[in-house]
């Protein structure tokens, strides 16, 4: 994949993620906004119903100190309020007519205001009772000795206590009665409470809240410990109108965890789309960095092959022409010369063969397929055995490795062959990044119950990034398209497998332009 196509990709998914996370908290915050107005609009219905029950049950009292009154034996005064006439029709066939007529009787009664402990400051005052009659009476039109009889032939009566008409003067004579009246004598706090709870509970509010009756900005009695009056929050309703339909009397409640509240009614749907959003962002990520992955290991591969390439390119073309030079027939009969360039051929195969063994000996490490069985070794004799390995190397460029074993304790446990082939592949390295002659300095300590050895050079050094990926497979610090070092990145990669299974740690210090230290830390064994 090409880079602009990948980086378009990445660009393209990325807005993608961060415009579906958007689109989640746009919905969530509209169904917030939908919850609230359906709070709201639950609030005032249940808050009328209270204001309307409030009304009731005055009207249930004015109506019970009406029949105390007459039971103490009072006698009303009567006046009639309204006559309506609602119907009248004619039927041909029996030439009958029938008329329908309303009636509404007022009983007034006279009496003390301390008989009913209102307080108010008035001598008496009037309790009414509104009585409705109803009357249908039936004209025959037939004429009878050639004259019309004007009286009904037949009536019929009904009486009520209350009709609609009746109920809305009543309505009114008692809202005038009690204008005047203490709130907190009309309707105590518990009653408030209790019609308040009763009302959020049909109506599905299940929280605390806080009440108050206000008279205009003044609070009154009936209220609650903690109610506090604030216009964001608070709702309010008018309770005891007038019969203008107006009061100075407010009912307020206040819902100190209203939000709380509201987040719980959709706390599933938040929940879940902040789980599938996290699924989707960790989804998202892993596949990003698995795509960067794996370029990263597309071009490693192709430098590996590269690399690979180059270095069997020469031992291969080295034995084909000793081949060569053998199947001459001039040098053929010298024993001299063909027992050089067999040699060659013998050091070129070992060499490619090394190669691939480190390929191999890796792929086994990876899949847990190498068998590395270890015993008692003293690391400092070790040390001095792999520079034996290299010193030939250095010896031909001029160069030395100088040893400082200076601990005490070096017993560890640990596989001989592969722990030599460690500090051979470190002593490698420093030869190959040396541009002049190499200088290495090996150190070993005791810290505590460890061991660390140290390997320093004065060579090309490495630049903080390469440092982070140095023990990376196939890694190699890029120079270009120019092989002046001869490997595969499998060296080093090697050297901390083998570390990590020895319980051991691995570490490099490096400045460019200055050399490199690396650091091996082992347990030591009593």
């Amino acid at each position: 994949m090409k880079k602009k196509l990948f980086v378009l990709l990445v660009v393209l998914m990325s807005l993608s993620l961060i415009g579906i996370i958007f689109v989640q908290a746009f919905f969530i915050n509209n169904a917030l906004k939908n919850e609230e107005k359906q709070f709201t609009s639950d609030v005032f219905r249940s808050l009328s119903l209270v204001s309307k029950a409030i009304e009731d049950k005055e009207l249930l009292s004015y109506d019970k100190l009406y029949k105390e009154v007459t039971k103490s034996g009072k006698t009303p005064d009567s006046s009639e309020i309204r006559r309506l006439l609602i119907f009248e029709s004619f039927n041909e066939e029996t030439n009958q007519s029938t008329q329908f007529k309303s009636t509404i009787t007022e009983e007034s009664f006279k009496a003390p205001s301390l008989f009913f402990d209102i307080g108010i400051g008035t001598d008496s005052i009037n309790i009414k009772k509104f009585i409705s009659q109803s009357e249908i009476n039936v004209f025959d039109h037939s004429p009878i000795d050639g004259q019309i009889n004007l009286q009904p032939v037949q009536t019929s009566k009904d009486y009520s206590t209350m009709d609609e008409l009746g109920r809305i003067f009543y309505k009114k004579d008692y809202r005038a009665v009690y204008k005047n009246y203490p709130v907190y004598k009309r309707i105590s706090n518990e009653e408030v409470l209790e019609l308040l709870e009763s009302q959020f509970l049909l109506s599905g509010i299940k929280t605390a809240f806080e009440y108050a009756i206000y008279d205009k900005d003044l609070s009154t009695k009936i209220r609650s410990d903690n109610f506090e009056l604030t216009p964001k929050s608070t709702i309010g309703i008018p309770v005891f109108l007038d019969n203008e339909s107006r009061s100075n009397y407010s009912l307020y409640v206040d819902f100190p965890e209203r939000k709380k509240y509201l987040l719980s009614s959709i706390l599933g749907m938040i929940v879940l789309s902040i789980i599938f959003t996290i699924i989707i962002i960790l989804a998202y990520s892993s596949a990003i960095y698995q795509l960067v992955k794996q370029r990263q290991i597309s071009q490693i591969k192709t430098d590996f092959i590269n690399n690979m390439t180059h270095e069997f390119k020469t031992p291969i073309a080295t034995i084909n022409l000793a081949i060569d030079s053998i199947r001459n027939p001039k040098i053929i009969g010298d024993q001299e010369k063909v027992m050089r360039y067999l040699t060659m051929i013998k050091e070129e195969n070992k060499r490619m063969h090394a190669q691939v063994e480190n390929v191999l000996r890796i792929s086994k490490l990876e899949k847990n397929e190498l068998n590395i069985s270890k015993e008692r070794v003293e690391l400092n004799d070790l040390i001095e055995d792999a520079i034996t390995h290299v010193e030939l190397l250095v010896e031909d460029r001029n160069g030395y490795v100088k040893t400082h074993l200076e601990a005490g304790k070096s017993s560890v446990l640990a596989n001989e062959t592969h722990f030599t082939n460690v500090i051979v592949n470190i002593l490698d390295n420093a030869i190959k990044y040396s541009e002049g002659e190499p200088k290495i300095d090996v150190y070993t300590e005791n810290v505590g119950n460890s061991i660390l050895i140290k390997i320093a050079d004065q060579g090309n050094g490495m630049s903080k990034q390469v440092q982070k990926r140095v023990f990376e497979k196939f890694y190699r610090e890029h120079t270009g398209n120019v092989h002046n070092v001869k490997g595969h990145g499998l060296g080093l990669a090697y050297v901390k497998r083998i570390v990590d299974d020895h319980q051991g740690h691995i570490s490099v210090e490096s400045e460019k332009g200055k050399g490199s230290i690396f650091t091996i830390k082992l347990p030591l064994i009593s």
